[in-house]
C-alpha cells in the first residue's frame, strides 16, 4: 500500500511540473516582428519545484492529513445541531431575502459609480445562475452551452434596436421568449441523452451559436460586433446629456436637476435588481408547483419518475425552456449595460463560470446560488493585482469545495418524511 501511495504521489508531482512549467516557467518576449521564448527567473522555477514537492507530500500523507482535519467539524458549534425545520427555514429565507432587497434598493445612492456598475454585473450573473439552477440543480441536466441563450437575448435587443428601433422595454420580453424558443428547440435532440452525452451536445450548441454570430457578418457584424445599443428610458425620459430620439425628454431637465452620469447607472442597476427579484420569485414559485417536484423527481431517478407517470419529454423541455427564458432576460440587460456586444462576450468560459456558481452555491439552493454569484463576481475585482492567476485560484477553490463541502455553500434542504414503526 505504501508503494502505491508513493507512485501516486510521484505521478501527481510530475503532472504538476508538466502543467505548471510551460505556463509559468516560459515567457514569450516580443521583439519587433519576432517572438522569442525565454525561461523564467530562478524564483519562479523554485516556486514551481516547491509546488510539486507540496503536491507530492500532500498525496503521500493525504489520509493522515484528512484525518487530522476532521477535528474542524468538532470545533464548529453548529455541527451537532439538528437541521432547522422546513417551515422555519423558509420563513428565515424570506426575511433574509426581503432585508437584502430593501438594502439593495437604497445602497446605490451612497456608493461610487464603479460599485454600482459592478453590482449590476453581479445581478446579471444572479439571473443567469438562477436560470441555470433550474436546468442543472433542479432537473439534473448538465448544460455546458447555457451562454448561447444569454447571447440570443443580447443579440435580439441589439438587432431589434438597430434595424427596427424597438426600445429596451419591448425587446425585454421578445428576447426572453426567443431565448426560451431556442431552449425548446435544444430540448428535443437531447431527450434521450443524459450525463456526459448531454453535456457534449449542449456544449456543441453553445459553440454553434457563437460561430453563427461570428460568421453571419451582414446581420450581426461578425467579430466587429454591434455598437450604439441604446439605454432604457423611463416613460420616455432619457438619462443622457442630450436627447437621442425625437419625442423623448431628458430626465434631468424634466425634474429640474443637474445632469449626472450616475443617474443612468443607478437606473440600470434598479432595472437589473427588479428583474433579478422577479426571476428568484418566479423560480421559487415553480419549485413549489408540481412541475418543480417533477424536475426533482427526474433528477433523482428518471426511471422511477417515468414509472409514476411523469412525461420525460415535458419535464425536460420545461426545464430547458424556463432556464433559457431567464438567460434571455439577463442578455437583454447585459446588452443595454455594455452598449456594445460581440461574439467574444459569449464564449464557453462564461458557461463554465455560471455552472461553477451553481455548483459552489449548492445545486437547487437559491440563496446559495445568489451568494456564490456575489463571491465569484466581486472577489476577482477586489484582487486585481492577482488577475493573472484568476483562473488558477478559481480552479483551486473549486477543488477545495469539492473535497471539503461537495454539497455547496448552502445546499438545498430536502424535505424528509419519517414513518412511525407500526409493529
Amino acid at each position: 500500500m505504501a508503494a502505491e501511495n508513493i507512485k501516486h504521489a510521484f505521478f501527481c508531482a510530475v503532472i504538476t511540473l508538466i502543467i505548471a512549467y510551460p505556463i509559468l516557467g516560459l515567457n514569450l518576449i516580443p521583439s519587433g516582428a519576432v517572438v522569442s521564448l525565454e525561461g523564467a527567473d530562478g524564483s519562479t522555477i523554485a516556486a514551481i519545484i516547491a509546488a510539486a514537492v507540496v503536491v507530492f507530500l500532500f498525496q503521500l500523507f493525504r489520509d493522515s492529513i484528512m484525518a487530522r482535519l476532521g477535528f474542524l467539524s468538532r470545533v464548529n458549534p453548529l455541527s451537532g445541531r439538528e437541521p432547522m425545520p422546513q417551515h422555519k427555514r423558509a420563513r428565515l429565507e424570506s426575511w433574509l431575502l426581503t432585508g437584502i432587497i430593501v438594502l439593495a434598493l437604497f445602497w446605490p445612492f451612497f456608493v461610487s459609480r464603479g460599485s454600482v456598475d459592478l453590482a449590476t454585473l453581479v445581478l446579471i450573473y444572479i439571473m443567469l445562475a438562477l436560470g441555470l439552477n433550474v436546468v442543472v440543480g433542479l432537473a439534473g441536466l448538465l448544460d455546458l452551452g447555457y451562454v448561447a441563450f444569454y447571447a440570443v437575448g443580447a443579440y435580439t435587443f441589439a438587432l431589434l434596436s438597430q434595424y427596427t428601433g424597438i426600445s429596451f422595454w419591448m425587446s425585454l420580453p421578445i428576447g426572453a421568449c426567443l431565448a426560451a424558443l431556442f431552449g425548446l428547440v435544444l430540448g428535443f435532440p437531447v431527450l434521450r441523452l443524459r450525463g456526459d452525452y448531454l453535456a457534449i451536445v449542449t456544449l456543441g450548441f453553445g459553440e454553434i451559436i457563437r460561430i453563427l454570430l461570428n460568421n453571419w457578418t451582414h446581420l450581426t457584424g461578425g467579430p466587429n460586433g454591434i455598437g450604439g445599443i441604446p439605454e432604457p428610458t423611463l416613460f420616455g425620459m432619457e438619462f443622457g446629456r442630450r436627447i437621442k430620439e425625437e419625442g423623448n425628454t431628458s430626465f434631468h431637465e424634466t425634474f429640474g436637476i443637474a445632469y449626472a452620469s450616475e443617474h443612468k447607472v443607478i437606473f440600470l442597476y434598479l432595472i437589473a435588481l427588479v428583474l433579478a427579484v422577479i426571476t428568484a420569485l418566479v423560480i421559487r414559485r415553480f419549485m413549489r408547483m408540481p412541475v418543480g417536484r417533477a424536475w426533482e423527481a427526474l433528477r433523482e431517478d428518471e426511471i422511477a419518475a417515468r414509472s409514476l407517470g411523469l412525461s420525460r419529454t415535458a419535464v425536460k423541455l420545461s426545464a430547458f425552456t424556463i432556464g433559457a427564458f431567464f438567460a434571455g432576460f439577463a442578455g437583454t440587460v447585459f446588452a443595454s449595460k455594455q452598449g456594445f456586444i460581440s461574439p467574444e462576450s459569449f464564449v464557453f468560459l462564461e458557461s463554465a463560470i455560471i455552472l461553477a456558481i451553481v455548483v459552489l452555491g449548492g445545486m437547487g439552493s437559491q440563496i446559495g446560488v445568489i451568494l456564490a454569484a456575489i463571491a465569484v463576481t466581486i472577489l476577482p475585482e477586489l484582487a486585481r493585482e492577482f488577475s493573472d492567476y484568476r483562473m488558477l485560484v478559481f480552479g483551486a477553490a473549486m477543488v477545495l469545495m469539492m473535497v471539503w463541502r461537495p454539497q455547496g455553500l448552502l445546499p438545498m434542504r430536502r424535505i424528509h418524511i419519517e414513518l412511525k414503526d407500526q409493529g
